[in-house]
């Protein structure tokens, strides 16, 4: 039987995914917030705490926990390393808050307060006990004074003094504490898990030479601009052999010629599988050097990994049981009704020797990361078992807590979020088709206001090689600017596949969302520096991000209210209002949009009598605006969006006047 005495119930916690089953996921220093339902019978005061530890620890850490209203609690605590660790709560009626808050009440009333004082001594004799011993003399003070019985005013003073409390709650009376019956884990990652800017790059198409296959030594020569447009991930697709068997041609056609590269998504050839690179790209030490060359850059290499596998791969001969056979004794390619992948072979899961292939898959993971590679591009994720992911992803970062993986899949929602539980450490997301104001608001509000928010990191992309989105393809210069824009600051990570993004590329496939003449099937030979390129205004957006602590956590945006349909705005901030952005977005890309914009000001600390400071980051315009309703108007043809930063007028000690 468990005991009667604790009289506290513990529940509704918030954050708490699948019961407990699934880590939060937060980043070193970022804050994890807890509420809980706390209350018990009867009308005594109430105590709680928040435990947190490091998994492993034998020593839980303790933050307080504050009421809100209505039984529900909140506590918060930071994590300093990476790691997983776990918290739970404990609570406990407080008999020494009860006596303080019913002496209050008798004192006001002009009772006899005498057996009170006498019971509160005894409780401080209690504490006394529970303390170390260099510590007991604070509490022989308080006793002393409290019973000097002619001394009324002063004895009445210490005891309902929040001096007292604080000696006291630093011992309480535990034994009867309620503690909640989970402890529930938490993921602690690298800052860049959350705030990260990613450029994907073909290094084949890296040579300035026509015709000529790239190598890892071209992709050197484009660092550096791709460090001046501030990308801090360059995402390479695979850079395995690719087999030559059903190789696709220009356009996906089954029309080859001995020209043609093949798609880098089908793996392996008689050079080899994952665990080798494309010798036109050159060796693998020529691909440490750039991993090497990307840091000077203050850049990490993210590696495209897809588990499957050209026909050719060395798996087919070595390991044919991983893989589907249909009875005429052909192996199976990969397809999705009505189209199919003749140049590619899914792994199978459901082989007789799983265990054999998760550990070789493991193996191409720790092969990477041994020759430097933290960061992971997972392709189509979504195809593969949860429970691989989970036992891929759990043991590679109970070793390097440091790798970041990123799921792409574009697929249903719960699988998505299934795969973020599974320990994906970002996503991609359906932003790419969300083009309308209710659109956005509506799938922003999912993903930072529900339970998600906790799990599932958005990694938000215009466009990837696989999709170019109508809005581009129509949108002409300023939709591709306005999408920019969307994805730098309505999440903190975001990516463009270049440089086709920045070069406006918009020729696709007659009714299709696919690139025409995909770069995924052929050579190209940019002209990086071709007139009307995007580089400086991406340059721009970037620098607003660094330079903005508020653009770099997805999680505190708010909706403004604006009367105009085409204008999407919204705003950040961080947690003591020091730097507070505003977005404005015209989703029209060919017509002027006005309108008057909410600024809630009284939450931002802004003064309603004052004016503030406006200045809009992008084309350095500044404005003095007072009061909520403002007027803006976006001509997409100057840019299609402002991104303001406010600054609030104070007042120094010299009465002169100043923006903050």
């Amino acid at each position: 039987m468990s005991d009667g005495r604790k009289r506290v119930v513990i529940e509704n916690v918030k954050p708490e995914i699948g019961g407990g089953a699934f880590p939060v996921k937060r980043v070193i220093g970022e804050k994890m917030k807890v509420e809980a339902d706390i209350f018990s019978d009867g009308h005594d005061s109430l105590s709680a705490r928040l435990l947190y530890k490091k998994s492993g620890g034998r020593t839980w850490k303790e933050a307080p926990m504050a009421h809100i209203e209505n039984d529900r609690w909140r506590g918060e605590f930071a994590a300093r390393e990476t790691g997983n660790y776990l918290y739970t709560l404990a609570g406990w009626v407080n008999h020494f808050a009860t006596w303080q808050r019913d002496l209050q009440k008798k004192y006001d009333a002009g009772q006899d307060i005498h057996v009170d004082i006498l019971i509160g001594i005894g409780l401080i004799k209690e504490a006394a006990e529970r303390a170390p011993e260099k510590e007991r003399a604070v509490f022989d003070e308080s006793i002393h004074l409290l019973s000097q019985e002619k001394e009324r005013e002063k004895i009445i003073l210490h005891a309902l003094s929040e001096e007292l409390r604080g000696v006291m709650d630093r011992y309480p009376d535990m034994r009867d504490a309620t503690r909640y019956g989970k402890e529930l884990p938490v993921a602690v990652e690298r800052l860049k898990a959350l705030f990260s800017t990613w450029y994907e790059m073909f290094p084949r198409s890296c040579s300035r030479e026509p015709g000529r296959h790239g190598t890892f030594q071209d992709c050197e020569a484009v660092l550096p601009e791709i460090q001046r447009m501030g990308f801090d991930v360059l995402y390479l697709p695979p850079i395995h052999p690719i087999g030559k068997t059903n190789r696709k041609g220009k356009n996906n056609t089954l029309q080859v010629t001995e020209h043609d590269v093949g798609s880098p998504w089908a793996i392996g050839s008689a050079e080899g599988g994952h665990k080798a690179v494309h010798s036109g790209l050159g060796t693998l030490e020529d691909f440490r050097r750039l991993v090497g060359k990307a840091k000077e850059y203050g850049m990490e290499v993210a590696m495209d990994i897809a588990l499957q596998c050209s026909p050719d791969h060395p798996y087919v001969k070595e390991h044919p049981q991983w893989f589907k056979w249909r009875p005429d004794g052909s192996i199976q390619y990969a397809e999705n009704p009505p189209k199919k992948y003749e140049d590619i072979l899914p792994l199978n899961f459901e082989t007789e020797d799983w265990e054999g292939l998760w550990n070789e898959i493991r193996a191409v993971f720790l092969f990477w990361i041994e020759n430097g590679i933290r960061i992971f591009m997972v392709d189509n994720p979504h195809t593969k078992p949860f429970r691989f992911w989970n036992w891929l992803i759990t043991g590679i970062k109970a070793e390097y807590p440091e790798v970041i993986f990123l799921a792409e899949a574009f697929t249903r929602p719960k699988v998505m979020y299934r795969l973020a539980k599974a320990g994906f450490t970002q996503s991609y997301t359906y932003f790419t088709w969300r083009n309308t104001k209710y659109e956005i608001r509506e799938y922003i509000n999912e993903l930072t206001t529900t339970d998600a928010r906790e799990f599932f990191r958005p990694n938000f992309w215009p466009n990837t090689p696989d999709i170019l989105p109508e809005h581009l393809q129509y949108g002409g210069r300023n939709a591709f600017m306005m999408r920019l824009v969307l994805a730098a600051t309505l999440s903190s990570s975001y990516g463009i596949y270049g440089p086709a993004f920045e070069l406006l590329v918009n020729e696709a496939v007659q009714g299709k969302e696919e690139y025409l003449n995909s770069e995924k099937y052929e050579l190209k030979n940019w002209d990086w520096d071709r007139e009307g390129n995007l580089k400086d205004f991406i340059a721009r957006i970037n620098t607003i991000r660094r330079e903005n602590p508020a653009l770099q956590t997805t999680y505190t945006i708010r909706h403004y209210n604006i009367d105009n349909d085409r204008i999407l705005a919204y705003g950040k901030n961080t947690e003591d209002y020091e730097n507070i952005i505003l977005i404005a977005v015209n989703l029209d890309p060919f017509h002027t949009h006005s309108g008057w914009i909410t600024v809630p000001i009284r939450e931002l600390g802004i003064d309603p009598l004052q004016p503030y400071l406006v200045h809009d980051l992008i084309g350095d315009d500044k404005y003095i605006w007072q009061g909520e309703r403002n007027y803006i108007e976006i001509n997409p043809n100057t840019s299609p969006a402002c991104i303001f930063r406010i600054r609030k007028r104070l007042k120094r000690e010299t009465d002169f006047d100043y923006f903050m």
